[in-house]
């Protein structure tokens, strides 16, 4: 990987330097590590507190409720990770012929990467229901702007659109098995094959 290229999206929070975050970024860099790794419902707000080291008070002078919160970390998420996944697709290859192959090289960067813990999105969702649609809206986002993404990648043709999101689909399983698997091999060369086969129907 590049010196100046974009790490796979991980955690946010270093102990040793999250004092000096303004009180509003030191709850929400440590809401995105503990939703991201533990849950968002197995995550309270007396912890996010405790641990990003500020009162009651402030914490619920920037994010009047959990919800709030919860939004705000996903759309801290969705910018990072698409930053990263935009960077990662041209430095794999990007267009022109190998639109497949960087997006298997992009993507095993991010499943093999110690903090991956699936899709934020995805895992929200999942989590979530419908009790917060806000995080079904930002989910669909999300994922339209992956799927845009993944469309420039491709040839110009009539089945352009249609090509990418069944490779988006084949994304988001290659995701969730690794997440239950713990292993991306099988899952990258799987999406691999399928995409091949895709792009060249």
């Amino acid at each position: 990987m590049a010196a100046d290229s974009l790490p796979p999206p991980g955690l946010l929070v270093d102990p040793e330097t999250l004092d000096t975050l303004a009180a509003r970024d030191r709850v929400l860099h440590t809401a995105h590590d503990l939703f991201y790794r533990d849950g968002i419902r197995a995550t309270g707000i007396d912890r996010v507190i405790a641990e990003s080291r500020v009162t009651k008070v402030t914490f619920y002078r920037h994010f009047p409720s959990k919800n709030d919160l919860i939004i705000q970390y996903l759309q801290l998420r969705h910018e990072r990770w698409m930053a990263w996944f935009t960077d990662a697709l041209q430095r794999h290859g990007g267009a022109g012929g190998a639109g497949v192959s960087a997006l298997t090289e992009t993507l095993r960067e991010w499943l093999a990467s110690p903090n991956f813990r699936g899709c934020a999105f995805l895992n929200s969702v999942s989590e979530m229901g419908t009790s917060l649609p806000e995080a079904v809206t930002l989910t669909a986002q999300h994922k339209d702007e992956m799927r845009s993404a993944i469309q420039a990648l491709l040839p110009s043709s009539p089945q352009r659109k249609r090509t990418a999101a069944a490779l988006a689909l084949a994304v988001d399983g290659a995701i969730v098995q690794t997440q239950f698997t713990g292993d991306s091999h099988e899952p990258l060369r799987q999406l691999k094959w399928l995409g091949e086969r895709i792009v060249s129907s």
